[in-house]
C-alpha cells in the first residue's frame, strides 16, 4: 500500500472498530435485560450472567460488521470529500479503484472474519448458550427461593420458607406436594437446606412433620426430626431437546434430508446453511455499493448529501429484500439463488461503477454522435 492508502486503511479499521464496540455494547444491554429473571428468581451468579451474554456475542457481529463497515466507509470518504483530500487526490491522478482499496481491503478482511463466525464461532457459542440456557431452566439447583412468598418450583410442587438466615439455612419451611392427585402431601418443619446432590436438588429438613389426606378423606399425621424431600429434575434430558438451526454445524446442515425433520424445519435448515454463506458478503456488496455512490462522477460538495442519502437507500433495500426473503425461501427452496443475487449483485454493480470512467464514457458518446450525425 502506498502512504495515501494506508493513512486511509487506519482511519477505516479504527472507525470501524469503535463502531462495531459501540453498537455491540448496545445491543448487548439491550438483550442483556432478558436474563435479569434468572438473576432474581433462579439466582444465577453475575460470572454466569456475563458468561451467557458473552456467548451471544459472534450472533450480534455477524449482524453489526456489515453495518458498522458501511456506517465507516460512509462516513470517511464523506469527511475527505468535504476536506478536499479526494479531490486533491484525482488531481494527482488516483483513479477510482485507486481511492477505494483501502476500503476495499478492509471490507475484504471484515468478509473473512465473518465467515469465521458464521461457518465456525456462531454454531459453537450458540449451542453453548443454549445448552446453558437449558440447565438453568430446567435444574432446581439454580433455584432461588425468596422468603415469605409461594416458590412454585414446578406445577405441582410450592415451596414456602418464612425466613433465609445468613449461613444459608431455612426457617419454617412449607411444602406442598400435588403429584399425586388422589394423595397430596403437605410437609412443615422448622428449619431446613436446599441442597445440590449433583442428581437433582433435595430440600433437607429438620423437626417436622408430614401430612397427606389418602382416600376417604382420612388424615395421616408423621412427625420426624429429618426428612429429605427430592425435587423432581424432569424427564426431559439434554439430549432431547430440540436444535434451532443456528446451533447446527455447517456439516450438519449441508447432511440435512427431508426425513431428518419436518417439512418447515427442513426449510429452515437450508435457508440457515444458505445464510451462512451469503450474510459475509453483503458486507462487501454494502461497502462497494457505498463507495461507488460517493465516488463515481465528478466529486462536488453539492452533490455529496445526495450520494450520501442514496447509498443508505441502497443499502436499507439490500438489507430489507435479504430479511424479507428468508422466510419466503424457507418454504419455497427453489427460490433460494434469489439469495445469493442479492448479495453479488450489488457487487458487480459497484465494481462496474468504481471501474467506469464517466469522462471516457461521456467522450466516447461524443465521438458516436458526431460521427452518426456526419454519416
Amino acid at each position: 500500500m502506498d502512504i495515501f492508502s494506508r493513512y486511509v486503511f487506519r482511519q477505516l479499521f479504527v472507525g470501524l472498530m469503535l463502531v462495531s464496540a459501540g453498537l455491540t455494547c448496545i445491543i448487548w444491554l439491550s438483550q442483556s435485560l432478558r436474563f435479569v429473571e434468572m438473576i432474581v428468581n433462579r439466582g444465577l451468579t453475575a460470572g454466569a450472567f456475563i458468561y451467557m451474554t458473552l456467548l451471544l456475542l459472534p450472533n450480534f457481529l455477524t449482524v453489526i460488521l456489515p453495518i458498522a463497515l458501511f456506517t465507516v466507509i460512509v462516513f470517511t470518504y464523506s469527511k475527505m470529500i468535504a476536506d478536499r483530500e479526494l479531490v486533491v487526490m484525482r488531481a494527482a491522478g488516483v483513479s477510482q479503484v485507486g481511492l477505494a482499496r483501502p476500503a476495499i481491503a478492509l471490507s475484504l478482511l471484515t468478509m473473512i472474519f465473518a465467515y469465521f463466525l458464521n461457518l465456525y464461532l456462531l454454531p459453537e457459542s450458540y449451542r453453548a448458550f443454549r445448552v446453558l440456557q437449558w440447565e438453568i431452566r430446567n435444574t432446581y439447583s439454580h433455584v432461588l427461593l425468596k422468603e415469605g412468598a409461594f416458590n412454585s418450583v414446578s406445577s405441582k410442587i410450592t415451596v414456602y420458607i418464612r425466613e433465609r438466615s445468613k449461613d444459608g439455612q431455612l426457617l419454617g419451611i412449607l411444602v406442598h406436594d400435588e403429584r399425586d392427585k388422589d394423595e397430596p402431601v403437605s410437609l412443615m418443619a422448622e428449619r431446613g437446606a436446599l441442597v445440590d446432590t449433583g442428581k437433582g436438588a433435595r430440600v433437607v429438613m429438620y423437626n417436622g412433620n408430614r401430612q397427606s389426606v389418602a382416600g376417604g378423606n382420612k388424615l395421616s399425621i408423621l412427625y420426624f426430626d429429618r426428612y429429605v424431600f427430592e425435587v423432581p429434575t424432569g424427564e426431559a434430558s439434554i439430549g432431547d431437546r430440540f436444535r434451532e438451526p443456528r446451533e447446527r454445524s455447517m456439516i450438519e446442515l449441508i447432511s440435512m434430508r427431508h426425513g431428518d425433520a419436518t417439512p418447515a424445519d427442513y426449510g429452515k435448515y437450508k435457508v440457515e446453511l444458505h445464510k451462512r454463506l451469503v450474510a459475509p458478503v453483503l458486507g462487501l456488496a454494502f461497502s462497494l455499493i457505498g463507495l461507488a455512490c460517493l465516488l463515481f462522477g465528478p466529486i462536488t460538495r453539492r452533490s455529496q448529501t445526495k450520494r450520501i442519502v442514496s447509498a443508505v437507500v441502497f443499502m436499507v433495500a439490500i438489507q430489507g429484500a435479504s430479511l424479507g426473503l428468508e422466510n419466503i425461501v424457507a418454504r419455497n427452496l427453489y427460490l433460494a439463488p434469489i439469495l445469493y443475487l442479492i448479495a453479488f449483485a450489488p457487487c458487480l454493480t459497484g465494481i462496474y461503477f468504481l471501474v467506469a470512467n464517466p469522462v471516457r464514457t461521456r467522450a466516447k458518446r461524443k465521438r458516436r454522435r458526431v460521427a452518426a450525425s456526419s454519416a
